[in-house]
């Protein structure tokens, strides 16, 4: 399935107006079960940066919304988000304008190439190394930019499932991916050989996961691909089952997963 589409007319719904965006924002936070995971990862860090002048990073930033929620709980700290797409930086900048928050900048930019020596306390790298061919490229520009000490978050499909692919042969869920996951110790490996010195870990979307995610985006995402008329039926689905996938969140962010068909890394320069 092609997921652009979808997230394209998503985007024109929600980018009307300023509150539209925060709930669509909100809206995020509650149904990706992976914003679950890289909030409980950003609290952790948040808790031990202080109150220290940060210079945070958000490689590939997307729509923004980590970039709104970091922001938000540090507020003195200076954001720089970069993505491919121009449309979506342009509509990033005049969001974040819009709000007064100043201290966010996008820019048009390439992870595989992006550096800025030194700079950064923390890089966060959401759903963007499945979707990239030069992946250590990636890595290298990343450890680089970060300052001795800084941390780098990187949410991503493993090769458990990762991407709804389970046999040898299976196209991906989303056509958009170059990969349909990673081998944990294969993307340690990468982290190390590509100047990380320490790196920790973990894989999400265990077992309640993975049922949470094909109530909450799956089957959802696979009806508004077929026809934009479910988004009038979207409403009431959601009602019926989110109390279902945020017990099914809840459980998942809790436990540890022997497998799963997400991986959450954290590697340290």
């Amino acid at each position: 399935m092609q997921y652009d589409p979808v997230k394209r007319q998503l985007g024109s719904v929600f980018n009307r107006s300023p509150f539209l965006r925060r709930l669509f924002y909100r809206l995020l936070d509650l149904l990706l079960l992976r914003a679950w995971h890289v909030h409980r990862e950003l609290r952790g860090w948040a808790r031990g940066a202080g109150d220290k002048a940060l210079h945070l990073y958000d490689a590939g930033a997307g729509y923004g919304q980590y970039s709104y929620w970091l922001s938000g709980r540090l507020p003195k700290a200076r954001i720089t988000a970069i993505d491919v797409k121009e449309e979506q930086v342009a509509d990033c900048n005049a969001f974040f304008r819009a709000i007064g928050r100043p201290q966010v900048s996008f820019l048009v930019g390439d992870v595989t190439r992006f550096q800025q020596p030194g700079s950064f306390d923390l890089v966060v790298c959401v759903d963007v190394m499945e979707h990239i061919l030069e992946d250590e490229a990636a890595l290298r520009c990343y450890s680089s930019s970060l300052k001795a000490g800084g941390m780098l978050i990187i949410s991503t499909p493993s090769d458990q499932g990762g991407s709804d692919v389970h046999d040898e042969g299976e196209g991906s869920f989303i056509e958009e991916h170059v990969r349909d996951g990673y081998n944990i110790d294969d993307l340690k490996a990468k982290c190390l050989r590509n100047g990380f010195s320490r790196v920790d870990a973990r894989y999400s979307y265990g077992t309640p996961g993975k049922i949470s995610w094909k109530l909450s985006m799956k089957w959802p995402l696979l009806m508004l691909n077929s026809s934009k008329l479910f988004f009038l039926i979207l409403p009431a689905y959601y009602l019926i089952t989110y109390p279902i996938a945020f017990a099914l969140n809840m459980a998942d962010v809790r436990m540890k997963h022997s497998t799963g068909t997400g991986l959450i890394v954290k590697a340290w320069k």
